[in-house]
């Protein structure tokens, strides 16, 4: 296969995939839509011949020696007449369409945001995958959806038609103004063409620009650095790095449009070409005879309309092209391999304790070559609390990560009840997890909404929640109770609750899931001590009879666990119970506790 094939099977490959992907999802959206474009394209067919048929008899009636005013009237009547009613219809009709564009980008916006949260949490770190969903937001956009692909289409099929009509009257009467606009049309087309590929070229390269473009801006409109830009004088900085950018976005403009410049310029001379041969050649005729100034007038106007049409099927079906090629970076984001492989086991009676077991586990995460755990191996009985401590950077963060597959392990293997955690049902799986991160979001919505996050609404068990976190007098208190809405992006009156506060809520959050397995890591950070001890006292009666695992750095919190998991050096170096290691000499764990303790002596 030549490269030309292999260039054309690509082209095609990418034209079918993105309409095999769009127009069913625009037929299930909107039938109407369609239904409304083929009339719209009967009477955008019709329309250029109202001037192809009319013109011609008003002009030779005008050219008479002796004019027939009635004539006059009547044809100029019929044609104004004509026009103004089959325009007016066409307009109407391409307006109720254009309403569509922005259903059908936002439709499509939707589907590309729940793609990025249904896809593995470990592409959200890809620099690939991010550059993917940057090319699908962008190809939504430069592809002007499904609309800016359909009223393509339809615009072939509106032009095919006047072709037709338009060969007709051309071929009675001038036949060689086919040859001249046909050759010069080709030159045309293959200019647009090389645009075409150009316009392509550089939109692959734009969404590295815009990601680095947005991210920046971004930066600088979040409310939540406004202390730390100000406090650090990070203005400047962030302003430098915006300006950058800039700078950049320009300099890729102004280099798309230096390779653009000398086709345009091409493009300008080949049109003026074909004008002039057209008239050329009918004044010509008309000087000899052959066709009247009504004919002329005719012929100019089947000729520009001719023009028009053949170059529109061209310039729509290479358009119809680049936009489906933009249109495809949805499709690759949609088809994006997973990262992790998903099984289909059910999990047995979901709602009671499970055994846990890391066995000889080792992780890096992607792309970095860093080994962050190594041969960890540990098993977690059902229903054990399992306290898990280290300096930072240790590696217990990570090891979250991977019990709660959002990475899989590079060696060894977790097992579930004694299965590989691989082999269940993901959506299933993650059912068994209630987590609070150290980072940790809340939403912009009611404080119910962060609490329930879809799942039922039960008013008591809510209550039960806040209250056992320390909460409920706080809510209650709210100007809406828990329908207020939580910060300011929506609502002046939004509250900002503290970041103790704002913790305690994402804890009520994890239990009113009631998983079967609790894990809180750093749960209490941002608590004051007294609120930490209550959360302390109360922590048997949080998470019940459920698994659970807690990581701190306070090792006074240790002491309500079942044993202690020790990591340093990207595995785990101790593990028994507070009393087993706070006396085991020259242990880790003993000198963590005893450097924290003597701040409390």
């Amino acid at each position: 296969m030549s490269v030309s094939d292999t260039k054309s099977a690509k082209k095609k490959g990418v034209v079918f995939s993105a309409l095999k992907y769009y127009l069913p999802v625009g037929w299930r959206f909107s039938k109407r839509y369609f239904i409304v474009s083929v009339i719209n394209v009967v009477v955008q067919s019709v329309l250029p011949f109202i001037d192809i048929v009319f013109l011609p008899l008003l002009v030779d009636v005008l050219c008479q020696t002796e004019r027939s005013v009635p004539q006059i009237i009547l044809y100029a009547a019929l044609m104004v007449g004509l026009d103004i009613a089959v325009g007016t219809l066409g307009m109407q009709l391409t307006i109720y369409l254009e309403r569509f564009e922005d259903k059908f980008l936002n439709y499509f916006r939707e589907e590309v945001a729940q793609r990025c949260m249904d896809i593995d949490f470990a592409l959200t770190e890809n620099k690939e995958a991010l550059d993917q969903i940057r090319r699908a937001n962008d190809g939504i956009d430069w592809s002007g959806g499904l609309h800016g692909i359909c009223v393509n289409f339809f615009t072939i099929i509106a032009n095919i038609i006047k072709i037709i009509g338009v060969v007709t009257v051309l071929a009675l009467s001038a036949p060689w103004l086919l040859l001249i606009i046909g050759v010069l049309l080709a030159l045309s087309s293959l200019l647009n063409a090389k645009k075409n590929r150009i316009e392509v070229k550089w939109f692959s390269e734009l969404s590295k620009v815009d990601r680095v473009w947005d991210y920046v801006t971004y930066e600088m409109e979040d409310f939540r650095f406004g202390k730390d830009v100000r406090l650090y004088g990070a203005a400047e900085t962030l302003a430098r790095k915006a300006a950058e950018q800039i700078k950049r976005l320009i300099r890729f403009d102004v280099d798309k449009e230096n390779e653009l410049y000398p086709l345009n310029i091409l493009d300008i001379i080949v049109t003026a070409a074909r004008d002039f041969g057209t008239y050329i050649y009918l004044g010509i005729l008309a000087i000899l005879g052959r066709i009247t100034i009504g004919q002329f007038s005719q012929l100019t106007t089947a000729g520009g309309t001719f023009n028009t049409a053949v170059q529109g099927v061209i310039f729509n079906l290479q358009d119809i092209v680049k936009r489906c090629n933009y249109a495809c970076e949805v499709v690759k984001l949609m088809d994006y391999p997973p990262y992790l492989q998903k099984g289909t086991r059910r999990i047995e009676q979901l709602d009671r304790p499970h055994e846990i077991e890391f066995r000889n586990v080792s992780f890096s995460y992607p792309n970095t070559g860093v080994q962050v755990l190594k041969n960890v191996s540990i098993k977690i009985k059902a229903g054990e609390r399992l306290s898990v401590v280290g300096l930072n950077g240790a590696g217990k963060t990570t090891f979250i990560k991977l019990l709660c597959r959002l990475y899989d392990a590079d060696e060894g293997e977790i097992l579930l009840d004694g299965v590989n955690i691989r082999e269940y049902d993901y959506d299933e799986y993650m059912k068994l997890f209630s987590v609070v991160f150290q980072d940790f979001r809340l939403l912009a919505f009611t404080v119910q909404d962060n609490i329930l996050l879809g799942r039922e609404d039960a008013p008591e068990k809510v209550d039960d929640v806040l209250e056992k976190v320390g909460l409920l007098d706080k809510v209650n208190t709210l100007p809406h109770g828990r329908d207020t809405l939580m910060f300011r992006q929506f609502d002046r009156d939004g509250v900002q609750l503290s970041g103790g506060e704002q913790q305690k809520l994402a804890i009520a959050r994890a239990l009113y899931k009631d998983a079967p397995v609790v894990i809180l890591d750093e749960p209490t950070a941002a608590l004051d001590p007294v609120a930490e001890y209550e959360i302390y006292c109360r922590f048997n009666e949080l998470v019940g009879g459920k698994t659970a695992v807690y990581i701190s750095h306070r090792l006074s919190s240790c002491k309500f666990c079942d044993r202690i998991a020790v990591f340093s050096d990207c595995t785990i170096k101790e593990l028994g119970t507070h009393d087993e290691l706070v006396h085991k000499e020259g242990g880790i764990y003993a000198e963590m506790f005893a450097a924290q303790a003597q701040y409390y002596v």
